[in-house]
């Protein structure tokens, strides 16, 4: 009997989740927190689900694989090597376990994380028909291996590597692969190639697999970037045993509950598209839209510690918003507003402006450009004579910047630069959103565009200070 495989994308953390089923019994690896979309499935396929496996305790979401497999009475398997506080099944190095008419054989391969499982799944013949790579070997690349902090990125570098050989040499080429990670993930080491791939593919294409220990060591650390600060939560959460969600409607309040809300410190969300924020919202907001990766990016910035109030003119935002956040364990948001910006006393609107506009903006002494892309972006290519302060560090950064001065601000596809305009109002500066993809300004003749250069990482306080006298 042959087995289906089907891939739950979470596009905007770059995530996979799977469900393996032979038309009776399934298995699910790696899921999400909201299990909604899995029991979907399950019901829609009219399979009963079996087992759940982690490959890891993984690092940029909440899982909801405890939950689930209570839910259902199903068999709940982790690495034996994991010291999580709830009772799972322990999985060793090579043991097999059954699912329905065909099984898994867990397969040791440390890199991403120590403790790191692969699934090697077995059709009912007893042949390997696909692995389950979570975050070891990616489609073109492979896990990152700092997350567990800098002490530890040279080791698990060198366990990647090990583990990609590893993988190919007990597996044939015809073999698919079915990582979680490395669809925009950060935690992929590298850019990732396609969305599929078989051991075959990974022989001609992974870095693991083309370059020899060292040189995989030395590559693979150089080009990491920052990874996203909520990440700090994830791990010890997984290792506690995340509990269940409540995605029930949220508290509607009042412009008055509202503004009070915002003066108590609370983090107030508009979800509406960048075009809409821009035109008209209420001061102090803050703009991650859901047309872009907004659990990523706000929960980079979000002080776990800190309550958050999700507003849209639009209900189904709010609760796709609700989603997104109970996956990075922003369980319960304080509450919501329904409705338009001019429902409020006082509103507030950001100039937009396109690339064909810098040039002379950069001739402007009243106007700061800022680029708030990561390092590995600025140093790819960037424009002469702009600031750079990555948008992750603007919140502790942003009085380094001239009140007296226009702020314009862009980033790879500008949903960031919106995010940050945000940021920069709410400190009292006057922000100009760049309202176009980075792409746009390479065909711009009169700037500048530069590759590399000391100019290429973000600036220290101490030399923006110089450069903006």
């Amino acid at each position: 009997m042959s087995i289906t495989v089907i891939s739950l994308d979470t596009p905007t953390l770059g995530d996979r989740s799977y469900i393996a089923h032979d038309g009776k019994s399934a298995l699910v690896v790696d899921p999400q927190r909201d299990i909604d979309r899995v029991t979907t499935i399950l019901e829609r396929e009219g399979v009963a689900l079996d087992t759940v496996v982690e490959t890891h305790m993984h690092n940029d979401y909440v899982s909801g694989g405890l939950v689930l497999a209570r839910e259902f009475s199903a068999k709940y398997i982790t690495s034996a090597e994991d010291p999580v506080k709830f009772a799972r099944i322990a999985a060793k190095d090579l043991e097999e376990f059954h699912v329905g008419s065909f099984g898994i054989k867990a397969l040791k391969t440390p890199g991403h994380t120590f403790t790191h499982l692969s699934y090697i799944l077995i059709d009912s013949s007893g042949k390997p028909s696909g692995i389950f790579t979570g975050g070891s070997m990616l489609h073109g690349s492979t896990g990152r291996p700092d997350l567990l902090g800098p002490d530890h990125a040279q080791t698990l570098a060198a366990h990647q590597h090990e583990s990609a050989h590893r993988i190919v040499s007990m597996l044939e080429d015809s073999v698919s692969i079915h990582p979680t990670h490395g669809f925009g993930s950060f935690c992929a080491a590298t850019s990732t190639c396609g969305d599929s791939s078989k051991i075959a593919d990974e022989k001609r294409m992974n870095p693991a697999l083309l370059m020899d220990r060292e040189r995989f060591i030395s590559e693979t650390l150089a080009g990491l970037d920052a990874f996203p600060a909520y990440y700090k939560y994830m791990g010890p959460a997984n290792h506690a045993g995340p509990g269940a969600i409540d995605l029930s409607e949220l508290k509607r309040m009042t412009t008055d509950e509202i503004l009070a809300a915002m003066n108590r410190g609370s983090y107030l969300v508009d979800l509406r598209h960048r075009d809409k924020w821009s035109s008209a919202h209420l001061p102090g907001t803050l703009n991650f839209g859901l047309d872009g990766s907004f659990a990523t990016y706000f929960g980079w910035i979000f002080p776990y510690e800190k309550q958050v109030i999700l507003l849209s003119d639009n209900e189904a935002d709010i609760a796709t918003a609700q989603h997104e956040l109970v996956r990075i364990g922003i369980d319960r948001p304080e509450g919501s507003f329904l409705g338009e910006a001019s429902e409020f006393a006082t509103t507030s609107s950001i100039e937009r402006v396109r690339f064909e506009d810098v040039p002379a903006a950069l001739e402007d002494e009243t106007v700061v450009v800022l680029d708030v892309r990561r390092n590995g972006e600025r140093l790819a290519s960037h424009i002469a004579g702009t600031l750079h302060i990555p948008f992750h560090q603007l919140p502790e950064r942003v009085a380094e910047l001239p009140k007296e001065k226009k702020i314009w601000v862009h980033c790879a596809g500008a949903y960031r630069a919106a995010a940050a305009s945000g940021v920069l109002e709410s400190a009292g500066l006057t922000p100009v959103l760049i309202n176009e993809p980075y792409e746009k300004a390479l065909s711009v003749p009169t700037l500048e565009i530069v590759a590399g250069g000391t100019d290429s990482g973000p600036i220290a306080p101490s030399d923006l200070k110089a450069r903006l006298s």
